[in-house]
């Protein structure tokens, strides 16, 4: 089997910062580093760190941000024989605020050649034969739907950047894995503190399976009327930026290596934890044997409501 990713490649400018700016404020930085980043690309990075046979489909241009991104995604052990440069785009780009005590961040994202990648880019074996098709929203929706549409395997949707999704896509979902703010928005709710009952009671009907992911208090996992919290191992955090990226990609590759949701969302907080003790997206995303060395001090997951 094998884990493909459909989706955005981007280079990162990493700033940190004391604090993160608000609206219409200006701080200084004390550092910048340029880091390979994009949700598809982190995503399939973090899978091709845990297992092979990972593929990525999508876009960069024909620049030289190009070479480096398909560069640090091959070091990580994923194909990128279907990601294609694209003339007269560059390749995105990401400005990331990092607070340099906790690592909280704000992502301002510029799609560049990711916007180019259309519905006759997916229609290819590796989507087609796929254990797992793992989909985001850095790339035109319409696209995101005819891979979906096109794929034989799993589809996991993380619905990020959140938007509007029309129910044909949803339809198309086995596994959908939104952050609380992106389950509040699909579910039409207001926003506002939510116990995880609450947040179960969102989730339900919107896809056969949805895992939220929670940050600093794990996952909820949400199938039929079955609802567990997945709390992650203790850690001590120094960058969370691309935290959520890490467990999407290790979700997917448990989930193609045979383990149950619940067995991967237990697994994938694990890889999600450890991805936080480095800077950047991918400066400290795990191998396998890192994760499960890690595993025993991950608490047993507890029934909601």
């Amino acid at each position: 089997m094998s884990v493909t990713v459909v989706g955005s490649l981007n280079e990162d400018v990493v700033v940190t910062v004391d604090r993160l700016p608000g609206r219409g404020e200006t701080v200084i930085g004390s550092a910048v580093a340029v880091l390979p980043g994009g949700k598809g690309a982190n995503q399939a990075a973090a899978a091709g760190r845990l297992g092979a046979g990972v593929h990525m489909v999508g876009r960069v241009g024909a620049d030289p941000a190009a070479g480096r991104q398909l560069a640090a995604l091959a070091d990580a052990g994923v194909n990128v024989g279907r990601v294609q440069r694209t003339d007269g785009a560059p390749t995105g780009t990401a400005t990331i605020p990092v607070e340099a005590a906790g690592g909280e961040n704000l992502i301002v994202v510029v799609p560049g050649a990711n916007a180019r990648l259309t519905a006759g880019d997916v229609d290819v074996e590796s989507v087609h034969r796929a254990g797992v098709l793992l989909l985001q929203l850095e790339v035109p929706l319409a696209t995101v739907q005819a891979a979906a549409a096109a794929t034989r395997g799993t589809v996991v949707l993380n619905p990020a950047p959140p938007q509007s999704l029309p129910g044909e896509l949803l339809a198309q979902v086995d596994v959908l894995v939104p952050n609380e703010h992106e389950l509040v928005r699909l579910a039409g709710a207001e926003p506002g503190a939510r116990t995880p009952a609450e947040l179960a009671g969102l989730a339900r009907g919107l896809a056969p399976s949805v895992v939220v992911t929670l940050g600093e208090r794990g996952a909820l996992v949400v199938t039929g009327d079955e609802a567990l919290l997945q709390a992650p191992p203790p850690v001590s955090p120094v960058d969370t930026t691309g935290a959520g990226d890490c467990f999407c990609g290790a979700l997917s590759s448990a989930l193609d290596r045979g383990r149950s949701l619940a067995d991967a969302v237990h697994y994938a907080v694990t890889a999600a934890a450890l991805s936080t003790t480095g800077p950047g997206a991918r400066g400290a995303l795990p191998d396998d044997d890192a994760v499960c060395a890690l595993l025993p001090r991950t608490p047993a997951a507890v029934a909601v409501g």
